[in-house]
């Protein structure tokens, strides 16, 4: 009896940390915080130099440590705030009255400094709220702006931010942001209507081509060298559909405005597998996958057109014997991950960044090969980036890569 081959093993966990998320609205050095702060800080500083010349002043006024304007000679003085003594020679008694009349005067500045410097607390206060809520409403085009131009990268570029008020440089701002708007909805438009009208020139050409070529081939009394060449047309055909498409999907997802949906990954994920198992098994590769439900915001058919392409690549680009794809998904750091780890050739950390161009293949192969067209990973990158999101890969030690594919939930 043949022995079993044990299972391939499991791909070491590659280490990656995901895209840090934002600091929250209050901790972030906005143009309002920062106004703020400068306001705030200048009547602080303000207050401050008011505070101590004003202190010098009535310090100087009320001559603190100088001599008494009088003196006593004779008879009996009472005082029910100095403590002065009842019989004493007159210079003792005239010591203790200047003694006694200076503490008065330094608590009287104590006394001053004190409350200026309340009364500097409580109007600092007033200041930064102030500042804060003028800080606002100065800004507020601004934020505005932001929203707006949020919705367009959302939505659609219908939008505009006709802001109304004074002629000045937020206005000029606003209107210079309306215009671009214009000119990019033009654009687009344009480019839309390019792409609908080239999908149709294209794909009617080459449908025909692979209808007639499939007629000839059908016919029982055509040569054999006629139908090798049919066969070898109709492959050149198929392979030219394909690069259609592809160029079409790339277009797409490079530019338009993805209509985002609650989509579970590992569902995408899922399907891509299924699709591509056939191939694996004609090729050999072990498939698996540990597909934990993440739930994001975006197209289904274009995020699993990304799975699907990163596992066809991960198949095709493979060793002959014992090779192995692994596919997972899982939430990390608030980023919803689908990672496709597979065995392979060597792929040297220059080449990574080759790969994600278009007609870019591993050994520089453009032309001739069974392996696509060399768009896949390209389209993989946009529509990653359509999503807000990005695709990162990294050589595998031992050979093969590891993609990764992090997008917002």
């Amino acid at each position: 009896m043949p022995a079993v081959p044990a299972p391939p093993a499991a791909p070491p966990k590659p280490h990656w940390e995901p895209k840090q998320q934002d600091p929250p609205y209050w901790l972030r050095p906005t143009i309002r915080i920062r106004l703020t702060l400068l306001y705030g800080g200048m009547f602080l500083i303000a207050g401050i130099l008011l505070l101590s010349i004003i202190y010098m002043l009535a310090a100087q006024a009320l001559h603190v440590g100088s001599e008494l304007p009088f003196k006593i000679v004779n008879g009996q003085v009472t005082s029910n705030v100095c403590n002065l003594p009842e019989k004493a020679s007159p210079d003792t008694f005239n010591a203790a009255m200047n003694a006694c009349v200076n503490h008065q005067r330094q608590q009287a500045l104590d006394t001053l400094l004190n409350r200026s410097l309340l009364a500097l607390v409580g109007l600092s206060v007033i200041a930064f709220a102030f500042g804060y809520a003028m800080a606002g409403r100065v800004l507020s085009p601004l934020g505005r702006i932001t929203r707006t131009a949020r919705r367009v990268a959302g939505t659609d570029l219908s939008r505009r931010i006709e802001l109304d008020g004074p002629d000045d440089e937020l206005k000029e701002l606003a209107d210079t942001f309306d215009e671009m708007l214009d000119r990019l909805e033009r654009a687009f438009t344009a480019q839309q209507r390019f792409v609908g009208n080239a999908s149709h020139e294209l794909r009617t050409p080459l449908a025909i081509n692979r209808t007639l070529l499939e007629v000839h081939l059908s016919d029982p009394q055509a040569p054999p060298e006629l139908k090798q060449l049919g066969k070898t047309l109709l492959a050149t055909n198929e392979r030219s559909e394909q690069l259609v498409e592809g160029l079409l999907l790339l277009a797409r997802s490079d530019n338009q405005i993805v209509e985002r949906k609650p989509v579970d990954l590992a569902e995408v994920a899922s399907r891509a597998l299924d699709q591509t198992r056939g191939e694996a098994e004609e090729r050999g590769v072990a498939i698996r996958g540990e597909l934990a439900p993440v739930m994001v915001q975006g197209n289904g058919v274009l995020l699993e057109r990304i799975a699907l392409n990163l596992v066809q690549n991960a198949v095709r680009y493979n060793v002959p014997e014992d090779g192995w794809v692994e596919v997972t998904t899982e939430l990390q750091g608030g980023q919803a991950l689908l990672v496709v780890s597979n065995t392979g050739p060597v792929v040297p950390a220059y080449e990574i960044d080759n790969l994600f161009e278009p007609f870019r293949r591993l050994r520089t192969e453009r032309t001739g090969s069974d392996k696509g067209v060399g768009l896949g990973l390209s389209i993989a990158r946009s529509v990653a980036r359509a999503h807000g999101g990005r695709i990162i890969a990294e050589p595998r030690e031992g050979g093969g890569l590891v993609m990764r594919v992090s997008l917002p939930v």
